[in-house]
Order: C-alpha cells, then structure tokens, then sequence
C-alpha cells in the first residue's frame, strides 16, 4: 500500500514509531497519536485517568510536551448509567490538567462496549526528536516503571488479586511519563519508546529490528511487581503476553536461568508503562539518579546496546 508523502513529515507510518511527527517551522514540530482501550479497572475514575495518561504517554516517549487533546468514547447507552460516563470523562479530565493539556474537543458514538481514550497533539522542536531506532552500541537501556501490570490486570478480572496490589498498579498506570520525559532531556539520550501492549521484549525488537543493532538484558535486573510472578506461576497470563511472544520469540534468545515465568513477565502486555530509555554511558548514571530523586524508584539499568548479534535479544 502506498501512503501519501509530504517533505515536512519526519516521522509516518514508514517508521512504525511511537508517533507521528510533522514540521511546522525549522524550530516548532507537531506530535500526534492516538489511543484507546476497554476498562482495565472497575473504578470509572481511575480508567479515565489511566486512559488518558496512556494515551499522552506516546508524545513523552518521542521527547515531545502534549498540548491539546480530544476525547475518544465508545458508550453503551443501553447497558450503563450516563453517571459512569461523566467519571471516567472526568478522571481524563483531571490527568489532562496535571499535565496542563488542553481538551478541545472529541467523539463519542454508541456501542456495545466501553471504550475510552484521546487523540492528542504536542509540540517539540525538529531536531530534539527522539525515535526508536536511533540506538547507539554501548548505550544502557534505563525502564522507569516496574513490569506485571497486564498479568495482575488479570487477576483483578478472577476476583484473585488483592486490594492493595490494585491499588499499586492503578497509581502506576494513572502516572504520567512527564517527569521522565523532562529529565531525559538534559542527557545524551538516544532512543525511547513506552511500554505498552507488546511487553517490554516487544517493544525492545521494535527497536532493534532494521537497524543492525542488538540488546543484552539482564533479566535478573528488571524491576517488576513480585504479585506477578506468584500470579504467573498460578496461570495467570493474559492472552496479550502469549501473542507477543509468538510474535516476536524469533528475535530473543534466553539463556537457561531465565525461567518460564520470568520469561512471562518480559513478555507482558502492559498499559500505560513506563519509558525505556537508551542513553550514551556516559550519561546514564547521572540520569539514574536523577529520575530517582523525581520519584521513579523503581528505573533501572537493566542492558544495553550492543553492535552483536545484529537485531537479536540476548536475555541473561
């Protein structure tokens, strides 16, 4: 399929990236994405600000500020009271003005499902970019959010999962990747991406593949919640985390400690995760610290980049 071209357009669909990117001046560009996802929690509120942090998440990881933003519904008119609506309007609402983004408009139409999420627009200067595939050798690859949330989203539906670890995970996918976002940009960082629905190994051949580069990670250096991995062990995996690796297994090579469930775990399909951030070695130590004085207590150091095997995983 051919897509129409244009000379200002920087990134497009021939670039699978996080988002996509068009020139306006030498010195202003534009970031647009979009995103939207079924109830991943019971809590209306909560799946509005989680939905909306989602959805914003994709300009962060192209180094971009989210400016505007439109509302995306699927209501069920027939099945839901109209006062479940307005709370999950409302939680995107307010994780819009935590991250002073501006709703001016949106789309609602009538379904059988719910669904909610946003269109949203930002703004970053050309030559500031941050891409998937502009990995370095020697880069070390820093996850600012901890694993499991897909596996324990899971749990939730059996009725198994615990409140507190609900509590846990749903602070952490309503968080923003601002802060993140605005630390990186004082280092020497190469590529970013978020990790969301293709799990974190997903996500990392996205950013290997075509580009000659490879990954050693170090799976016993990947934060993740414990809860999914008890979760995992009982069964627990969603359909999502199955795909991606049967998507993607080609491109990964785990050693013989990486057990099964760990293997889970890297593989799982998460919402609204966190930033995997490819920064020279130079820089990554000062940028560790600095995101961990900014509340990210759980961004690691968990690999880096390295020149062989081209376009391979290496999982220790």
């Amino acid at each position: 399929m051919e897509y129409p071209t244009d000379p200002n357009l920087i990134v497009g669909l021939e670039r699978a990236d996080d988002a996509a990117v068009y020139r306006i001046t030498d010195d202003i560009a534009i970031i647009q994405t979009v995103d939207f996802f079924t109830p991943i929690v019971d809590d209306p509120y909560w799946f509005g600000q989680i939905a909306a942090a989602n959805a914003m998440s994709d300009v962060y990881a192209m180094g971009g500020v989210p400016k505007t933003a439109m509302n995306l519904v699927c209501f069920p008119l027939k099945k839901m009271d109209l006062s479940i609506l307005r709370q999950i309007l409302q939680g995107g609402l307010d994780k819009m003005r935590e991250a002073d983004v501006v709703l001016v408009g949106g789309h609602s139409v009538e379904d059988n499902e719910l669904k909610y999420g946003l269109s949203v627009t930002g703004f970053i200067h050309p030559d500031r970019i941050l891409t998937k595939k502009a990995m370095e050798p020697g880069d070390q690859l820093i996850l600012t959010k901890a694993l499991g949330t897909g596996i324990i989203n899971t749990a939730i539906k059996g009725g198994i999962a615990s409140k507190e670890i609900i509590e846990s995970i749903t602070h952490l996918m309503a968080t923003l990747n601002r802060d993140a976002a605005e630390v990186m940009g004082h280092y020497p960082v190469h590529a970013c991406t978020d990790i969301t629905g293709f799990g974190l190994l997903g996500h990392m051949c996205e950013m290997v593949v075509d580009t000659g580069a490879g990954i050693r990670l170090q799976a016993g250096l990947v934060p993740y919640f414990p809860e999914a991995m008890e979760y995992a062990r009982m069964g627990l995996v969603p359909a999502g985390t199955y795909k991606n690796r049967e998507f993607r297994e080609a491109f990964v090579d785990f050693a013989p400690s990486v057990d099964e469930f760990m293997q889970d775990i890297l593989f799982d399909a998460q919402t609204s995760g966190g930033l995997l951030i490819s920064v020279a070695r130079e820089g990554a130590n000062e940028l560790l610290s600095e995101l961990k004085r900014r509340g990210m207590a759980s961004a690691t150091v968990i690999g880096e980049v390295v020149s062989e095997p081209k376009e391979k995983i290496l999982v220790g």
